[in-house]
């Protein structure tokens, strides 16, 4: 609701400042190119992001995602030790964590929504130590393949729109790292 309200308070000053320089059909013609450009990028961006929706949903179906999850089970279980045990929230985790590392936002926010859910059933309404470092983990998120930026690079005319895997990889691993210790630094300092 507060977002709603600061967007709309932006574009009315927006127009009337437009309005107010003598600028109204400059005005008019930008929210117009606007508009256009956003429908336009987003079905640019549809295709690539159903392609690795579908990916994902071959993973699942051929066990390649269980294998993941299982290949990540020993980091998720010193990440989420309060969990350790509890199939349904590390499938979860795995799920959300395998979806960032594909770079497929879109598709890892619903699996970090439900691993939060599941996470606060032990303790409701309070954010535990493992929930915040879902949310540190998935906010940070390690990519190796990043989907999203690469196909708005693609939308934006990019010649190579991966190029940019070897910052991503880094930026990603120093991010997820720093999260980490900071949250683990905040669990321990802040009881």
């Amino acid at each position: 609701m507060a977002m709603s309200l600061i967007w709309t308070v932006m574009v009315g000053a927006a127009i009337l400042c437009g309005l107010a320089t003598g600028n109204g059909p400059a005005v008019a013609k930008g929210a117009l190119d606007g508009a256009a450009a956003g429908v336009e990028l987003c079905l640019s961006m549809m295709g690539v992001l159903c392609l690795w929706m579908g990916v994902m949903e071959v993973m699942e179906r051929s066990g390649l995602a269980q294998g993941l999850s299982n290949l990540l089970r020993p980091a998720i279980k010193r990440l989420y030790p309060d969990f350790a045990g509890n199939k349904k929230v590390m499938d979860a985790v795995s799920a959300n964590l395998s979806a960032n590392l594909l770079g497929l936002g879109n598709a890892a926010t619903p699996l970090g929504l439900e691993a939060a859910r599941l996470m606060a059933e032990r303790t409701p309404g309070v954010a535990s130590d493992a929930l915040c470092m879902l949310v540190v983990t998935n906010t940070a998120s390690l990519q190796l393949i990043p989907t999203t930026v690469a196909s708005l690079r693609a939308a934006a005319g990019s010649a190579n729109p991966f190029d940019i895997l070897p910052a991503v990889w880094l930026a990603s691993v120093i991010s997820v790292m720093v999260g980490i210790t900071a949250a683990k630094l905040f669990s321990r300092t802040w009881r």
